[in-house]
């Protein structure tokens, strides 16, 4: 018997597992449906986002390739407390909930990645709240656009797609787009990005972006 490949599981299809696709702003599942499977991003992005009963949308997480969302229903959580929306057209595993359930019971390699996953995502979310809490809106548009291009992981820091609007930026920081307009173009007049409005050359993140951050 072969030994358990993690990757494989996540990436094959198979009993209680299937390959889906969505385009671009697809909604993958919407919030109040039943939260029945976890999902596994193979590629593109996909944003988490609530809407409040008076229409207020405020996005709660974006998860990149290689992350997973949807796993609440492991917990009990009957229902999505949240939409899945697609931000780039993607490539998902939808892992059905008992599936996931045996295979982390049975698989310490499938567990362990998992677990580490889960721990990522946890701090990053009370870094998020304390970034909410304390600081200025310009200093969370900072910090999310260095977090974005994957500054202070492994290899060379990544551009930041066009893919993401001034809108979606605005929901993710909870201001308005005039806001996150007046600080991208702060930030391009100070040399911390680059970007063209007009192009599909992406935007690019410099490391003196981190003053902004650390300011006091």
């Amino acid at each position: 018997m072969k030994p358990f490949n993690p990757q494989t599981f996540l990436t094959q299809v198979g009993k209680g597992k299937s390959c889906l696709s969505f385009l671009q702003k697809q909604i993958i599942f919407s919030q109040g449906d039943t939260a029945d499977a976890v999902y596994y991003i193979q590629k593109g992005q996909v944003k988490l986002s609530v809407v409040s009963k008076q229409g207020k949308e405020a996005i709660i997480a974006v998860v990149e390739q290689t992350g997973f969302f949807g796993e609440e229903c492991l917990g009990g959580q009957r229902v999505w407390l949240a939409s899945a929306i697609a931000m780039e057209d993607c490539t998902l595993f939808r892992i059905d909930k008992q599936m996931m359930i045996e295979a982390l019971r049975d698989e310490p390699t499938l567990s362990s990645l998992f677990m580490t996953y889960l721990l990522s995502r946890n701090m990053r979310i009370q870094e998020d709240l304390v970034d909410q809490l304390f600081n200025s809106a310009e200093k969370r548009l900072a910090r999310v656009l260095l977090l974005m291009a994957h500054f202070g992981k492994e290899g060379a820091p990544e551009p930041v797609l066009e893919r993401i609007s001034q809108e979606t930026l605005a929901e993710m920081i909870g201001t308005t787009r005039s806001r996150v307009s007046f600080f991208m173009n702060k930030f391009r007049k100070l040399g911390f990005i680059e970007y063209d409005g007009d192009s599909h050359n992406g935007l690019y993140v410099h490391s003196s972006l981190l003053n902004v951050v650390l300011h006091d």
